[in-house]
């Protein structure tokens, strides 16, 4: 039973990180240099369930494979993810500030580079750093932590091991 309640809460994380990131799509937001993915909010989530760590990393790959096809992004930009997604979940029993930290930061550091030689958009790996990054500080720091503070008194009915 707690396995199979694990299974679903990931995969309904999937399922939304995937909804909002066709939203932030819809706006021209998902991809691109300038990045600001709604999605990436829920990136806030392992800091209440570990269930949020392959549902984040699910979520992406199926959102970077149907919003951009291009497969050194849904590998790299994919395992971004994943690695914000367990700095935050390492991070959750630490101040709820630190929680927003790793995503930004690794996806600061790796999308510019599929930016720049996956994709080849003209700029520079410190630009793209810079666009990429306030992206995240947007999605991750201001949304995500207004998710994570929203949740916070709720946070016995999201913890679920494996």
């Amino acid at each position: 039973m707690k396995k199979t309640r694990f299974i679903t809460h990931a995969a309904m994380i999937a399922a939304l990180y995937v909804a909002l990131t066709a939203v932030s799509n819809a706006f021209g937001l998902a991809s691109r240099d300038i990045q600001v993915r709604i999605s990436e909010a829920l990136t806030i989530l392992p800091f209440f369930t570990p269930a949020a760590i392959p549902g984040l990393f699910l979520g992406c790959i199926i959102s970077n494979w149907i919003f951009t096809g291009m497969i050194w992004d849904i590998i790299f930009g994919s395992i971004a993810t994943l690695i914000g997604a367990v700095g935050t979940y390492l991070l959750r029993n630490k101040k709820h500030i630190f929680a927003v930290i790793p995503p930004i930061l690794s996806n600061m550091i790796i999308v510019p580079f599929v930016l720049r030689y996956a994709y080849g958009i003209p700029g520079s790996i410190p630009y793209f750093m810079l666009t990429v990054g306030a992206g995240e500080v947007i999605s991750c720091g201001i949304l995500g932590y207004i998710l994570l503070k929203a949740l916070e008194s709720h946070r016995d009915i999201f913890y679920l091991e494996p």
